[in-house]
């Protein structure tokens, strides 16, 4: 009687959909990726290392470090994003028949596609994998201006700045959103320049993880660690399709993450780095917890950090303030090994996505 009577709560319910769909994720995820590993070590979709950083200098320590990498299979993060997509359509579709065709209506709360939760952060996902996978494959091929193949990154940062755009347009006009929520002291209302803020938000979140994404493990760890904390802080705010979807990316992050650990078998690439970078971008906006996510993501601005300072430093000063960068290639080349860079940074950015998780639960009024 009691467990019959805890089973109609809808916030249990909500829970459970929630749960499932994760762990829908997961096992797809892991049916999945055997299957595009082999399509891509078949057909040699396989990284080169690269030999030049951003300002054309050479990287002595990168190149040496990562040399044993050279031929690992990339486009990974296509597994990801491919997971949310089949999972999305797929339950809005399949959610309904099942529940007619067994007349339990609990089937329906499986879809998760929402246009005034979940219809942009799809666009936002599927649109900047595009973009990378179409980056990936230039590189692999050696297509295109940039030395060794690949779009050039004002090129890349133009496209990505559109897309930004286009979903800064869409809050701003069609959602209405003009405000940023500040912890623990209100809401403030910024007009217009609510705009520039969603697109340097988007692209910042995008090249950080793009940054972020050079040691194995690395970024799907901390991905899982981001996407888990706005999945319970949307719970929260009573937005279930956003922390369905946040859980979705979770369940599917964890699965790539059992084969992208040391040593990985594939790599996430661009076109998995950048479009959840950009994508938790436009989940912080939606959430208006935005304020949190230096803390949720508290190594991507330390990586991004080390990269604005090594070449200030190296453009004015004419010397490096680290041996490599971003910083996790400064602590290898100081002779870490590269699984304890990974987890040491885990840890760094766990603690402080706790402390955001606090801040964004406890500082909503």
């Amino acid at each position: 009687m009691f467990i019959a009577q805890i089973q109609t709560i809808p916030e249990v319910l909500t829970v459970a959909k929630i749960i499932v769909l994760c762990v829908m994720a997961f096992v797809l995820t892991m049916v999945i990726t055997p299957i595009l590993t082999h399509f891509l070590y078949k057909n040699r979709i396989k990284i080169k290392i690269k030999k030049k950083s951003v300002d054309g200098n050479k990287l002595n320590y990168v190149s040496k470090l990562h040399a044993h990498k050279k031929g690992t299979p990339t486009m990974g993060g296509i597994v990801i994003w491919g997971t949310v997509l089949i999972l999305m359509v797929g339950m809005f579709f399949l959610a309904p028949f099942m529940a007619d065709l067994t007349g339990e209506q609990w089937f329906n709360r499986l879809n998760f596609l929402s246009r005034n939760q979940t219809w942009l952060l799809l666009f936002a996902l599927i649109a900047t994998a595009v973009l990378g996978l179409a980056d990936d494959y230039m590189s692999i091929k050696g297509i295109g201006d940039n030395k060794g193949g690949g779009m050039r990154f004002v090129v890349r940062f133009g496209w990505l700045i559109l897309i930004a755009a286009v979903g800064a347009w869409w809050f701003f006009v069609k959602l209405e959103s003009n405000f940023i929520h500040i912890p623990a002291v209100g809401d403030f209302k910024i007009g217009f320049w609510y705009i520039p803020l969603f697109i340097g938000i988007i692209t910042t979140m995008a090249v950080s993880s793009n940054e972020t994404d050079g040691l194995d493990g690395l970024n799907a760890g901390i991905l899982i660690q981001a996407f888990s904390i706005f999945t319970l802080i949307a719970f929260i705010q009573g937005r279930f399709d956003i922390a369905a979807f946040c859980a979705v990316i979770s369940g599917s992050l964890l699965a790539f993450l059992w084969f992208n650990f040391y040593p990985a078998r594939f790599f996430m690439g661009d076109t998995g780095a950048v479009s959840l970078g950009a994508t938790l971008g436009v989940v912080a906006m939606l959430t208006n917890a935005v304020v949190v996510l230096p803390f949720v993501v508290f190594i991507y601005f330390l990586e991004s950090g080390s990269v604005v300072v090594q070449l200030f430093s190296k453009k004015i000063f004419k010397k490096k303030v680290f041996l490599a960068a971003p910083i996790h290639h400064h602590f290898e080349a100081k002779g870490w090994p590269e699984t304890k860079v990974t987890v040491r940074f885990w840890i760094i950015n766990g603690l402080m996505a706790c402390l955001g998780l606090l801040i964004g639960i406890i500082g909503r009024g």
